[in-house]
């Protein structure tokens, strides 16, 4: 069975924008070389483009992202800057091979990934001028704190379960799993877990956190008259596991980072 997914709010996603985008400038600094194409999947609302542009001045930028929400804002908002494609990633083929693929927060998404990773590995590989090619994914690795295992067990509960069966649900890998796929001959990886300690502000900031994102499929599920009952219950139990204090409200966040280079 698929599981049952829903469009992206681009202006949602966007709040704690700096403590989202870190990650991603922490990934390209770990990039060498200077790539002329650069293909970004998962390239969300296209604010990122320019941390690219930061980094490779000159590179030409591709995104793409299977949320036409995303898409739509991108391309009005940042279309000067880059190329926006609307594709799924899963089976995305570009026109040419580029330098340098890099996916941010992205991946956990699509299912098999590991197997999506080695099919880039070998696209890259198989160019006739491949030394220097780079591929550099970071995906969040929280599936088993507070945020994500409370929300797993509200949603199984029998008040809800019949609408949030089948709802996408993230799945990752440790870092050395994502090294093991990346490590082959000819290739040098670097990879490594970094957790965050993200200080949200504002009342209950961990929910607004996550259900711009981990949370998004399953309150979708939720019927209009059912959500506000699921939506108080989650937020109480998250200012339990995230109690804010004078500073504001902890959020640690671990991410996993690999960066495979052809030799």
């Amino acid at each position: 069975m698929t599981a049952r997914t829903a469009d992206w709010d681009p202006s949602h996603y966007l709040r704690f924008s700096d403590e989202r985008s870190r990650p991603f400038v922490d990934l390209l600094a770990r990039v060498p070389g200077t790539p002329r194409t650069v293909l970004d999947l998962g390239v969300g609302p296209g604010h990122l483009v320019a941390a690219l542009h930061a980094r490779w001045p000159d590179a030409v930028v591709t995104g793409v992202d299977s949320s036409p929400a995303m898409v739509e804002q991108a391309r009005a908002e940042h279309g000067d800057d880059a190329e926006f494609v609307l594709a799924d990633l899963a089976d995305y083929v570009p026109d040419g091979v580029p330098d340098l693929v890099v996916s941010n927060a992205a991946l956990q998404w699509v299912p098999g990934h590991l197997d999506v990773l080695a099919r880039w590995r070998d696209l890259l590989a198989a160019a006739d001028d491949g030394a220097g090619r780079a591929l550099a994914v970071q995906v969040p690795g929280n599936q088993d704190a507070p945020s994500h295992v409370l929300l797993r067990e509200l949603a199984a509960a029998p008040s809800y379960a019949r609408w949030t069966e089948g709802t996408a649900r993230p799945h990752v890998h440790r870092a050395e799993e994502y090294l093991d796929v990346l490590a082959q001959p000819g290739w040098t990886v670097d990879a490594w877990e970094t957790t965050y300690l993200h200080v949200l502000q504002g009342a209950d900031a961990v929910f607004t956190w996550i259900s711009a994102t981990g949370a998004r499929p399953v309150l979708a599920a939720l019927p209009d008259d059912v959500r506000p009952a699921f939506v108080a219950e989650y937020k109480a139990r998250l200012r339990a596991a995230y109690p804010e204090r004078a500073y504001g409200t902890v959020l640690p966040f671990r991410r996993a980072f690999v960066v495979a280079t052809r030799d």
